[in-house]
């Protein structure tokens, strides 16, 4: 009524009443009356504003690849916004008098293309789908110093590289070479394997090998002891054998001499025996027959009397005409003495 209108803003609105080129009042969250044909408002939102963008860019090696994430700021100066950019509403308090307030979006998206193509076209296709977080981190950092931002009163919350995607024709070939790569990775694994089983089963027959020869040497040790052994054995053997024939020929030495000693006995005593007989022959050379005869035959038998008579009457045999003898007397003469004593 007569132009006097009332206005209230949100919280996430910062407005400022401006009449004759001077700022009678601003803040976030103000509400006032105000005289419409005079005054001019001016309403910036403070809100922090998430912008997700995608891009298609050239990497360094001239591959195209898809860039997407989020970036999120807020007006922290409103009066560069608003110097900036035309952020006057309308005299009916609610709709802004030019398009700038949409424009802000396009030209930090502008600026973000920008930043986000200088990195991108630094990096070549393989490391540029790799380094999406160190890409990040740069764009975030130039963001933050970037003069337009700077000079739009914009404070960076965050920034972020959803994902960097290559064309689906050269992601395929990608695909077919990590693929590959894997592939042979895997041939290179069972090759290892292998290698390692053929490594161990070496290992295991050196072991086997080793252990052989040890047991080979522990064998011809143990065969060189016993040669040793048995040559010990025989050399005693043959210490013990030349001694006992030393012992033997000094016994027989010893039984040669002896007998020596017993032949040179008997051949003394023969010759005593002799000498004794021829002194006893010397002294009964003399003698009467008769008389030697009966020197003899002092103690004989009376079987050998009779036999010595028998002999006598043979010798005389022609002188005797007839001799007879009974059975009786025979059969004494034959029998034992003790017999016919009885």
């Amino acid at each position: 009524m007569f132009g006097i209108r009332f206005i209230k803003a949100d919280p996430t609105t910062y407005l400022m009443q401006m009449k004759g080129g001077k700022i009678l009042r601003e803040g976030s969250g103000q509400s006032f009356y105000y005289y419409s044909p005079t005054t001019s408002l001016v309403a910036v939102p403070v809100g922090s504003q998430v912008l997700p963008y995608i891009f298609e860019l050239i990497t360094a090696d001239f591959q195209s690849v898809t860039v997407q994430g989020n970036l999120s700021y807020r007006v922290a100066e409103p009066r560069k916004t608003a110097a900036m950019l035309n952020f006057a509403l309308k005299p009916d308090g609610r709709n802004y008098v030019s398009e700038d307030p949409q424009n802000l979006r396009t030209r930090v998206e502008g600026v973000v293309e920008v930043l986000v193509q200088q990195a991108v076209s630094a990096e070549t296709l393989r490391s540029s789908l790799q380094a999406s977080d160190r890409m990040a981190r740069q764009v975030e950092g130039a963001l933050k110093t970037q003069p337009d931002v700077l000079a739009l009163g914009l404070e960076i919350l965050s920034f972020s590289m959803v994902a960097v995607k290559p064309r689906a024709e050269t992601a395929r070939a990608l695909e077919a070479e990590i693929r590959e790569q894997i592939l042979k990775a895997a041939d290179d694994a069972i090759y290892a394997r292998r290698n390692a089983a053929v490594e161990n089963e070496r290992a295991i027959k050196e072991s086997e090998l080793d252990t052989e020869v040890a047991v080979e040497l522990k064998q011809r040790t143990i065969r060189e002891t016993q040669m040793e052994a048995e040559a010990a054995v025989q050399k005693k053997q043959a210490e013990l054998e030349a001694s006992a024939m030393e012992a033997q020929i000094a016994l027989e030495a010893r039984r040669k001499e002896f007998v020596g000693l017993e032949a040179d006995n008997t051949r003394t005593t023969a010759e005593a025996e002799a000498h004794r007989l021829g002194a006893v022959m010397q002294a009964l050379q003399g003698a009467d027959a008769r008389i030697v005869q009966a020197l003899a035959a002092s103690g004989m038998a009376p079987g050998q009397l009779i036999a010595q008579a028998f002999g006598g009457i043979a010798d005389k045999a022609e002188r005797i005409g007839q001799l007879n003898m009974s059975p009786e007397l025979l059969q004494s003469l034959l029998a034992p003495q003790g017999k016919g004593r009885g």
